[in-house]
């Protein structure tokens, strides 16, 4: 199926990090937002941490609810066949390799700063920049990946 921008779409994509708390769950909620019904997407952690209040805040901030977002591992996925991974951490991407050794998937490595790094060394404002920046990167990205660039030529 082809995005916005005429590329292709995957109809299964898996977002992957540590935690699942910040970077999937950010980017799988925005490819949700620009893709619509068009792909079944999820994201899932090494392991499971908990809803991050930065996370949740600096989406909110663009009109993306991820308040309801429960953490979860890649062992707790309930289906496992995506068509693309995408691993933002390389704990994340090593799983997802390992993943490639029982099934059919494309993984690609997007190395992602993690924002958390700087929670209790920053002030408020610095961390939530951080996690702006997370947000905003993984935002561009995506656009570029999945075709979602502009809109139609006037």
């Amino acid at each position: 199926m082809a995005g916005a921008g005429g590329q292709e779409l995957p109809g299964a994509v898996l977002f992957a990090c540590t935690m699942n708390s910040v970077r999937s769950p950010m980017a799988a909620a925005i490819l949700k937002h620009l893709a619509g019904r068009r792909a079944y997407v999820e994201s899932a952690g090494v392991r499971a941490g908990g809803l991050d209040a930065f996370a949740v805040a600096a989406m909110e901030e663009i009109g993306i609810d991820i308040s309801r977002h429960a953490p979860r591992t890649l062992r707790e996925l309930n289906d496992t066949s995506f068509d693309l991974i995408i691993s933002l951490s390389p704990e994340a991407h090593h799983q997802a390799l390992e993943l490639t050794r029982t099934m059919a998937v494309e993984v690609e490595y997007w190395p992602t700063f993690d924002a958390t790094l700087l929670v209790g060394s920053a002030s408020r404002e610095q961390i939530l920049q951080a996690y702006r920046d997370v947000r905003d990167h993984l935002f561009q990205r995506i656009k570029r990946r999945f075709g979602f660039e502009g809109g139609p030529s006037v």
